[in-house]
């Protein structure tokens, strides 16, 4: 009997300032944010080994993106693969705004690095 790949569902963890994606319950990968003001800033993207090379880090990327959309906000990629998957996915263009070196400021001090 095959077992059937279990959907991966995405969620907002809003207190911990992340993304999830979960397969079968089980957290495969984040994508870790912060706000400032009307902007969710993204800065880090991860996708466990164990769940490596099916593609959930684009379903979480997407998924973060929408909602980032749905809730009036506007998209800072810091983290290199939400950068390259914006280059790839236009359709957020119009609601992506450019890394200044104010906000690497910024997001450094909320970071507290």
């Amino acid at each position: 009997m095959t077992q059937q790949a279990a959907t991966p569902v995405v969620r907002n963890v809003d207190p911990r300032h992340r993304y999830e994606i979960l397969v079968a319950g089980e957290r495969a990968g984040l994508t870790a944010y912060r706000d400032r003001g009307e902007q969710r800033v993204f800065f880090h993207t991860e996708i466990d080994d164990a769940y490596a090379g099916q593609g959930l880090a684009s379903v979480l990327v997407e998924e973060a993106l929408t909602d980032v959309r749905a809730a009036g906000k506007r998209i800072v990629p810091i983290c290199p693969y939400v950068a390259k998957f914006l280059k790839k996915h236009e359709e957020f263009a119009d609601i992506t705004d450019p890394v200044t070196p104010e906000i690497r400021q910024w997001l450094d001090a909320a970071l507290a690095r």
